[in-house]
């Protein structure tokens, strides 16, 4: 009985409106019905499908709707969680939208893996990671993720590397 699947993730939003905006803005994602939660939130996804939870930081009665989170863990940005991420498509559309939207990204390429990678955070300082897997041609506007400082030992402790086919 294997996982199949992300379902979605849950974000304990301090301004609950300015984060709908960013996701709905930055990664294009639709508003989703939800049922009647005793909370205000949104349901974000595409097609039918859910991929963000979000409710408001802050209520009455938080430890009962909230299980998954320490009580401070939206004040403390992303708590436990480093990053979310997304397969996407057309990395220079995300470098124009986040360009006019004024948020500060970053973005590095893995060419032997085909992966270009751009990171933007929401308004609660969680990142979300953003995969593009073999393009046509890899962006030479990232940094170069091979050109990074090695940790001692990382290769010894991730085993051998292979390149995707």
């Amino acid at each position: 009985m294997p996982v199949t699947e992300l379902n979605h993730y849950f974000v304990r939003a301090t301004d609950l409106e300015a984060t709908k905006a960013f996701y709905c803005e930055a990664l294009d994602l639709d508003i989703m019905p939800r049922p009647p939660f005793p909370f205000a939130g949104y349901w974000l996804g595409r097609e039918g499908r859910i991929w963000v939870h979000m409710g408001q930081h802050g209520i009455p009665n938080a430890e009962l709707y909230y299980r998954g989170t320490p009580k401070h863990a939206a004040q403390d940005n992303s708590g436990v969680v480093d990053h979310i991420a997304f397969l996407a498509t057309d990395p220079e559309a995300f470098r124009d939208r986040f360009g006019e939207m004024k948020c500060d990204f970053w973005a590095r390429a893995l060419p032997e893996f085909d992966l270009f990678q751009i990171f933007v955070r929401d308004p609660d300082g969680l990142t979300i990671e953003l995969n593009f897997n073999n393009l046509p041609k890899m962006p030479e506007w990232g940094e170069d993720y091979s050109q990074m400082p090695e940790v001692d030992g990382a290769k010894d402790k991730a085993g051998t590397v292979t390149r995707r086919s």
